[in-house]
């Protein structure tokens, strides 16, 4: 890890959280665990609230913590570019992105940096991921069809369970490291030199479906990896099935992902999907 601290004109990690009417509490401590690390030298804090109310989060630590009000929600994806922008021309070489929900020991963000170091090749690498009942979020995804999504949304216990397990690869031994082509957006550990490759987020998603989307562009040009070494926990909600507006962009971003895509004839899901499963294979 030394070799690139020592950089002279290199900053290391800048990271950004993304705020909308938040439990105060939870929010300060994904922060905390973030700045308990030397690595980061900022981290900037995008609250889409109505009111500045989360302000003094920045109190935690007011030389690192940069505080943005947008004082409008424009999503996920748009206020974390807010951030990606500003990184990108500061000479920072790593960019994490991480909700607020988020809960990790000291240590986790030293074992990514690490594994970023030694393989120039990696674009994004993501942890191991526990809800706080320490039960282990298979998120080690292949790329949906429209029958995926559709179908776990069908109110069929037993379809959902094998929906699933076909799209999380339920199978996989979570305790190796491998490539794979969709990485949650609760924790995206980045390159920022990739940036300029593939783009930021993409702003017609509101919310839901920009992290598979940018995900996969990442994985077109560099590998994508989940690194099990590295563990976090992460406050699961899916939110959208209690209220009707966030189910209402969920919908929206799912007819927005197929536009861009495909809606039943994705060759390039095909190939990146089947390339993922004989991955998984070799690891059985």
């Amino acid at each position: 890890m030394g070799k690139s601290i020592i950089e002279s004109n290199i900053k290391n990690v800048s990271a950004s959280m993304v705020l909308y009417n938040n439990d105060f509490k939870e929010a300060k401590t994904a922060i905390k665990c973030v700045l308990k690390s030397d690595l980061i030298r900022e981290i900037y804090l995008l609250d889409n609230s109505p009111s500045n109310k989360l302000k003094t989060l920045k109190d935690i630590s007011p030389k690192r913590v940069n505080y943005i009000l947008i004082n409008e929600n424009v999503g996920f994806g748009r206020a974390h570019n807010i951030a990606i922008k500003k990184v990108t021309s500061s000479k920072y070489k790593y960019h994490l992105i991480l909700n607020p929900d988020i809960e990790f020991e000291p240590g986790n963000l030293e074992l990514l940096f690490d594994y970023m170091e030694d393989n120039l090749d990696c674009g994004m690498v993501s942890p191991k991921i526990f809800y706080p009942s320490g039960e282990l979020q298979t998120l080690c995804k292949k790329l949906p069809s429209i029958f995926h999504l559709v179908g776990k949304q069908i109110p069929i216990k037993w379809l959902q369970r094998k929906i699933n397990a076909s799209l999380e690869f339920h199978k996989f031994n979570y305790d190796r490291h491998i490539n794979t082509p969709w990485l949650s957006g609760c924790f995206m550990f980045c390159r920022v030199s990739c940036f300029s490759n593939v783009g930021l987020f993409d702003e017609r998603f509101f919310m839901y479906m920009e992290d598979l989307d940018l995900s996969r562009r990442f994985h077109k040009k560099y590998k994508t990896m989940f690194y099990p070494k590295a563990q976090i926990i992460h406050g699961y909600r899916s939110g959208w099935k209690s209220n009707k507006s966030l189910f209402i962009s969920l919908l929206s971003s799912t007819v927005k992902y197929f536009f861009k895509y495909g809606w039943l004839f994705d060759s390039d899901r095909l190939k990146i999907n089947n390339a993922f499963k004989n991955r998984v294979n070799a690891t059985q």
